[in-house]
């Protein structure tokens, strides 16, 4: 193996991002004589004091380099904004950023907004009154006479477009408000995702990609990312969403779909999610799933859309989220990642991209980031760290969590490690894992099989107060998993854990009593748990039951369901079927018990 060592500091083309520059959040189109001191002026103040990066063309003084600046900044704009006035079309200018908006909007998928200031739609969209005499009188100018039609072409386009009318005696103030609203909740859904720490590997992997996602190609259809829990799936569906997202209509990325379809609202939830992405005033909110194929249905139908439906586990999810390529208009993209290859075939998801390992070279950067923070790789630890690399076979969800478990140690510490991962001659990645587990304190143990086993996915908050009644210090257990790398906090504070690390911690709570359920401290299948309850096989090694529990599964209990179950400290029963009535608009019934 030629593992070089990799120089930090330098940039990276491997950690370089695929994303479109921007130079603005949005761009002023407007007639200076009319609206500048009036309506466009309090809208650019509005948008800048929203924190909105907006372009206006004070009183630039007219020439060759303004007009060609002004039509670079178009094409840095993510938004263009064209305020119709009464003398608009009676300048060449305004035309002629009108024209190179509509080239944008073409070529770079820039986001047009027409506002129609006291003029009447109809007048831009088929040149009536003033809009007819004013091109009339640019006409007679010979420089003119090649720009006519785009003139014209772009007017047409423009008064199509959804947008404003403001009226006359009108509540301006209340109209800018809004326009800001919209404004500013599109730049939110354009806003590039958090891909990766140190991105490692994504370019050429990327690149793949985008040559089977075929972005010219006109009939919509969908694409899957295929491979082990891990690998980096999700990294790279990121970094592909970040590099095209601009070249469509409307993105939406569904993030931990797997988690949130048996989450509240369930599915329903993410339907309203994904409506939200593509109505941009008053979307709709669907209360069942059959009502939100409908909805999506109708909506998407016309709609160039990047869809991007992450950690699929069931093909139910794929029917009811973008059940065909049929749903979407002509350009649309689907891209789907998962570990089951049978939720593609079963949805005839093609072409299917299966997910690569690190070659040896990514891995040692990426482990090297994570183990010495950046730095590089002293001589003394280089075989080491070739060990390291050897043992994670090119997972970067290991390199991540190894090399933080390693990091700040010394040499001695690392060759016991190596030891350690050695125990385990088959390598598998849950193995490497447990090194991470293995080197915490107890209750730092004990707040990871928690949340492993119950709680992945829920708010930090709740998870604290649960645990501290458990007298685990969760606050503390939850930082030091996180700079471990055992767990995430998304940035709605839900508590995230890799696929790879939660089925590590059941199975370390499987393999403390493999035939006898009722000897481990924690029980969460429906089968375990109905088995220790009705045939009173619990002991005091159960510390906690947590049940996903439908109408159909009964349990019988009796005088001595828990009668054994004297370290019991948390019980909680998730009724399922109640979640999944709200979801379809129906009325929570209760669980009869026995």
């Amino acid at each position: 193996m030629d593992l070089s060592k990799p120089q930090f500091g330098a940039s990276s083309s491997s950690s370089s991002s695929s994303t479109h520059s921007f130079t603005h959040d949005a761009f002023l189109s407007f007639r200076g004589v009319d609206t500048r001191k009036t309506f466009t002026g309090h809208l650019y103040s509005n948008l800048i004091n929203k924190g909105i990066n907006t372009f206006m063309d004070n009183d630039l003084t007219r020439g060759e380099d303004i007009r060609k600046e002004l039509l670079e900044v178009i094409e840095g704009s993510r938004i263009s904004i064209v305020v119709f006035s009464a003398n608009y079309a009676s300048s060449n200018w305004c035309l002629d950023e009108l024209v190179k908006i509509f080239q944008c909007k073409e070529s770079k998928q820039q986001i047009v907004y027409p506002i129609f200031y006291k003029v009447d739609p109809s007048e831009i969209r088929y040149q009536k009154g003033q809009v007819c005499e004013a091109i009339a009188r640019l006409s007679k100018h010979k420089d003119n006479s090649e720009k006519v039609e785009s003139w014209k072409a772009a007017l047409t386009q423009a008064a199509i477009l959804s947008g404003w009318h403001i009226l006359d005696g009108g509540q301006e103030a209340n109209d800018i408000d809004e326009i800001v609203k919209v404004i500013s909740t599109k730049l939110m859904k354009c806003n590039p995702l958090d891909v990766a720490t140190y991105p490692v590997g994504i370019e050429s992997r990327v690149e793949d990609i985008l040559k089977l996602l075929n972005i010219g190609q006109d009939d919509p259809h969908m694409v899957g990312i295929w491979g082990i829990g891990g690998i980096g799936k999700t990294t790279l569906a990121k970094a592909v969403y970040n590099a095209i997202s601009y070249k469509f209509e409307h993105s939406c990325f569904l993030a931990n779909v797997r988690e949130e379809s048996f989450s509240h609202g369930g599915l329903v939830k993410l339907q309203n999610n994904f409506l939200s992405k593509i109505i941009e005033r008053n979307p709709p909110n669907v209360t069942n799933v059959d009502e939100g194929i409908i909805v999506l249905k109708q909506k998407l139908s016309q709609k160039k859309v990047l869809l991007v439906l992450d950690d699929v586990d069931h093909l139910d999810q794929l029917k009811k989220l973008a059940g065909g390529c049929d749903w979407f208009g002509p350009r649309s993209r689907i891209i789907i990642t998962t570990r089951k290859m049978n939720c593609l075939r079963a949805h005839n998801v093609n072409p299917i991209y299966e997910a690569k390992e690190l070659n040896d070279q990514e891995a040692l950067e990426l482990f090297n980031f994570h183990a010495f923070k950046g730095s590089i790789c002293a001589d003394d630890f280089f075989e080491l760290g070739t060990e390291v690399i050897r043992y994670a076979k090119g997972i970067p969800l290991v390199l991540e969590v190894l090399g933080s478990d390693l990091c700040s140690k010394n040499k001695d510490e690392w060759k016991d490690a190596l030891e350690y991962y050695n125990r385990y001659p088959n390598q598998q990645i849950q193995q490497a894992l447990k090194r991470s587990y293995a080197a915490l304190e107890d209750r730092m143990k004990e707040v990871f099989l928690h949340i492993a086993c119950f709680f992945k996915g829920y708010d930090q908050i709740y998870v604290i107060k649960v645990l501290q009644s458990c007298d685990l210090n969760p606050m503390y257990g939850l930082k030091v998993l996180k700079e471990k790398a055992l767990i995430k906090i998304e940035k709605d504070s839900k508590i995230w854990m890799h696929d790879l690390l939660e089925d590590m911690g059941k199975e370390i709570v499987r393999q403390e009593s493999p035939d006898e359920v009722g000897k481990r401290s924690r029980l969460w299948f429906y089968e375990d748990v109905r088995e220790v309850l009705e045939e009173n096989i619990g002991t005091d090694r159960i510390k906690c039951i947590v049940l996903r529990y439908y109408p159909s599964q009964k349990i019988c209990l009796n005088g001595g369901s828990f009668t054994n179950l004297k370290n019991l400290q948390i019980f909680k029963v998730d009724y399922a079927w109640d979640a999944l009535r709200r979801g379809l608009g129906l009325s929570p019934q209760p669980v009869k018990g026995p």
